[in-house]
């Protein structure tokens, strides 16, 4: 297969992004995943899929270098990687879509999960504790031959921080939502 091959399985354009094809592949496995599709051939457009979406993730700064490299990622993915893209994608067709959504392979398309956007709610509230605590610290405990720390630099830092701690506060929220969703389904 050829790299438009490739995208054109997954409906997308060429200059897609890294996630563009995460979000692509997903819809595109559930709707051609045996266990949900009863097509004859669905098993066959599965292992189609998953290979297309490894090559594009494998290979998606080199085809987007220049042409030698992406020569060079086609070949070694015809003599190395293709293979076993397939065998993996057909023992994955034969499980349960279940089976297969809690799979380490199909998490890694997923572009927030639960562990990054903990981690990262984690951050924002860590970043306004320091910057209000490292600020009182200085004006109680000024280091002689400096200025008293900077008022404008404290409220943008404790700004940003907010605005951190929001964002992460909402896809922590929308996690929460889509967790449940999910647990309702199952």
């Amino acid at each position: 297969m050829t790299l438009t091959d490739y995208y054109k399985i997954l409906g997308l354009p060429t200059n897609s992004t890294i996630e563009e094809i995460k979000k692509a592949y997903r819809k595109k496995a559930r709707l051609c995943h045996p266990d949900i599709n009863p097509a004859p051939d669905a098993k066959d457009q599965f292992i189609s899929i998953t290979e297309a979406y490894e090559f594009l993730i494998a290979n998606h700064e080199k085809i987007n270098s220049d042409d030698q490299a992406y020569q060079q990622a086609m070949e070694d993915w015809r003599k190395y990687r293709q293979n076993r893209s397939r065998k993996r994608a057909t023992v994955y067709a034969r499980t349960s879509y279940g089976t297969f959504k809690n799979t380490q392979f199909y998490k890694t398309t997923r572009i927030f999960d639960g562990t990054t956007i903990i981690f990262s709610f984690i951050v924002s509230i860590m970043v306004l504790i320091y910057t209000i605590y490292g600020y009182f610290f200085r004006l109680k405990h000024p280091i002689p031959g400096l200025d008293k720390p900077s008022v404008f630099a404290f409220v943008m830092l404790l700004l940003l921080g907010m605005v951190f701690f929001v964002i992460s506060f909402i896809y922590l929220r929308a996690y929460q939502e889509t967790s449940k969703k999910r647990k309702k389904k199952l």
